[in-house]
């Protein structure tokens, strides 16, 4: 029902565009979707699928560029540096709020800097161990772990990154010890804990299923509200550790510079609210292991305010700090 509603606001913001676009017309050229990552990874894919769908809808073509490092500060810098007319626009992960508290260069405030025009959808995480680990199900691995303070770890694709902060915001809620193996990567993390350097790893869903399909990693639980049809069969976080509502999930919205005209973020909006009205594209991110999201800008930028308050509690609990 909540998912509903946040479709019909955004609808309703598509109608309210109509009458700006006849004073002021947008889009009258192509415009550019500027990213963090690099092409081919699950952010760029799901990336390229609202271009196209929102391209369609607006009449433009949507260039996709992929700009890579900095935790996706460099993406970010470069729509701030382009005119706010809503030709250069952000499609952003967590990262856009995790990196204004682990990089000192990062160089902008997300709620000043930046206006919110929608979140896209997110990618669940998922508690994974090797499959070579004796633990066969969620409450047997956090026992061992209880048991032995400090002698398990886990790994992540870096201090800072989503993949560090979600396990440490987990492990906090659960009263449980385990150390931090940063990794150079998504990829050697997730090498590192199939071959049994490290225990466990928190990661998305989209990510961990190769190693899930081949067999060198076991899912334990899915920090979802809901479980996942791609794996049915693990419970969810709340379900396994009892904690109701807890949900981790990586993210993606859309954002432009502040000073963007509002008919200009409304019309953005609305198009891709209007994509997520469309059954055979919400089965499209569903089947790439995304929840599709949608609804207004004032409910983006107060879901981008909770997640600073939120993450900004977890570093500073995790010691990390700032490179």
């Amino acid at each position: 029902m909540k998912f509903l509603n946040r479709i019909a606001w955004g609808a309703a913001l598509a109608s309210a565009a109509l009458a700006a676009v006849a004073a002021d017309p947008y889009p009258v050229k192509p415009i550019r979707m500027v990213l963090g990552f690099p092409a081919g990874g699950p952010t760029d894919v799901t990336a390229r699928m609202f271009a196209q769908a929102m391209a369609e809808d607006l009449g433009q073509p949507i260039v996709v560029e992929n700009r890579a490092g900095g935790g996706s500060t460099i993406a970010t810098r470069a729509v701030l540096g382009a005119p706010a007319d809503g030709y250069t626009i952000l499609y952003n992960t967590s990262s856009l709020v995790l990196a204004t508290m682990t990089y000192r260069s990062a160089g902008y405030d997300v709620l000043k800097d930046l206006m919110p025009v929608v979140r896209t959808a997110g990618a669940p995480m998922v508690v994974a161990v090797s499959a070579s680990m004796s633990a066969r199900d969620y409450q047997d691995f956090v026992g061992r772990v209880r048991g032995a303070p400090g002698k398990f770890n886990y790994g992540s694709s870096g201090a800072g990154t989503i993949d560090h902060l979600a396990p440490a915001l987990l492990l906090s809620q659960l009263g449980l010890q385990m150390e931090h193996v940063p990794y150079n990567g998504t990829a050697p993390a997730l090498v590192g804990l199939a071959g049994g350097s490290t225990q466990m790893m928190v990661t998305t869903l989209t990510t961990i299923m190769p190693f899930v399909q081949d067999g060198r990693l076991r899912p334990l639980a899915i920090a979802a509200l809901e479980r996942s049809p791609m794996l049915a069969q693990v419970p969810t976080v709340a379900e396994a550790a009892n904690l109701p509502g807890f949900e981790m999930t990586a993210w993606t919205g859309i954002v432009v510079a502040a000073g963007t005209p509002e008919h200009v973020v409304r019309r953005l909006n609305g198009a891709v609210n209007k994509a997520l009205q469309q059954p055979a594209f919400v089965q499209r991110l569903r089947a790439a292991g995304a929840i599709p999201y949608g609804g207004t800008p004032a409910e983006y930028g107060a879901y981008l305010a909770s997640e600073r308050d939120r993450w900004k509690a977890v570093i500073e609990r995790s010691g990390v700090q700032p490179q």
